[in-house]
């Protein structure tokens, strides 16, 4: 199993010995497309790519191009032309920095939901455009891509064709609930459970990926180093109760609130102010196998240490290539990453 991270540009100078010696591949973010062009200016970060190569040799650095609302991609992709100039431009933005490949995150193929350019042939052009951009990054160099975590990406995508050009498919599991949603619940839980709302998990999409066509060694799931959260939970009945959610008594969880589920506390800021502190109970829904954070008014989602734990474990389990992140800035306690490690890492002892 692998260990990816996403790093933003400026936080790779301040990576620690101990965070390099966990990862097995950095998630540079972020490159953009402009003009069908890959476009990066590394020369900041020299010194610091290098300083990361001297502490770790055999790592992996790769440059993540797009993100949310990074627009370009449908442009790019729609004729042979400019996915060449796309293809050849990432190359040489590699070449140029001594990087390793190139992660491509459009958000997404298809769809104009992020406020970017789609297309009707986005589909097609988008296995076009991996394929192109191979053909520039021969093996040992990578291309990876990061995938939205549910079934809608693998329906407007040819993901079995896709998966033939690349080294991973890191499923971005997680904000699964919150944006458009004004009922709590798990952002990234790793099974559909009884007192979550809406039917997402980690094991939904790794089984709508694998029914795709994408072998489950290339398969990479996500962990967030974030939290989302609901303010204004209506938690108490007209008795002041908790409310319950059918049969499994779940305080919080899969109740309306005032707000949709915004941006929350990254992990840093969780610890600091709301794990098992001012006012706010932590609490484990097994089926779920995810915690969260209530107290009676806000309800919070995150990951732990337990729940990265039986994350790995499913990983494991089914198969799955290994687990990324995003992004390591969010947790300066040094807790997470730590956790994916040496879960890891015990579970390839135990298959020794």
């Amino acid at each position: 199993m692998k260990l990816i991270g996403y790093v933003n540009a400026d936080d790779l100078a301040g990576m620690t010995k101990q965070d390099v010696d966990a990862l097995d591949v950095i998630n540079i973010a972020f490159g953009k497309v402009c003009e069908d062009q890959i476009v990066w200016n590394g020369d900041p970060y020299r010194e610091a790519l290098a300083r990361v190569r001297e502490l770790k040799p055999s790592i992996r650095i790769l440059l993540s191009v797009g993100g949310w609302s990074a627009d370009g991609f449908s442009q790019a992709a729609m004729t042979q032309e400019g996915r060449e100039l796309f293809a050849r431009t990432g190359a040489a933005v590699a070449s140029e920095y001594g990087l390793d490949g190139i992660d491509i995150d459009w958000e997404y193929p298809g769809s104009s939901l992020a406020g970017i350019h789609s297309h009707a042939d986005d589909r097609e052009n988008f296995t076009k455009l991996l394929a192109q951009l191979r053909k520039e990054l021969p093996s040992p160099r990578m291309v990876t891509i990061a995938a939205g975590g549910d079934t809608y990406f693998a329906l407007q995508t040819d993901m079995k064709a896709a998966a033939e050009y690349l080294d991973y498919v890191q499923l971005m599991t997680y904000d699964l609930q919150g944006g458009f949603q004004k009922v709590t619940g798990h952002h990234s839980a790793l099974y559909s459970a009884p007192g979550n709302l809406y039917d997402v998990s980690v094991d939904k999409a790794v089984r709508v990926f694998m029914n795709a066509g994408v072998p489950a060694d290339k398969l990479v799931i996500g962990i967030p180093f974030y939290s989302r959260m609901w303010k204004g939970v209506k938690g108490l009945d007209a008795q002041g109760k908790p409310l319950q959610m059918g049969n499994v008594r779940t305080p919080g969880l899969g109740l309306e609130a005032e707000t949709i589920g915004m941006y929350g506390p990254d992990y840093t800021g969780l610890a600091e102010e709301c794990i098992e502190k001012n006012g706010y109970v932590r609490y484990w829904d097994d089926a779920a196998k995810a915690p969260y954070l209530y107290d009676g008014d806000c309800f919070i989602t995150y990951e732990d240490v337990e729940s990265i734990r039986c994350k790995i474990d499913y990983t494991k389990e089914m198969g799955l290539g290994g687990a990324m992140f995003w992004e390591l800035r969010c947790d300066k306690t040094g807790t997470l990453l730590p956790a994916i490690r040496e879960a890891m890492d015990e579970n390839e002892r135990g298959a020794v």
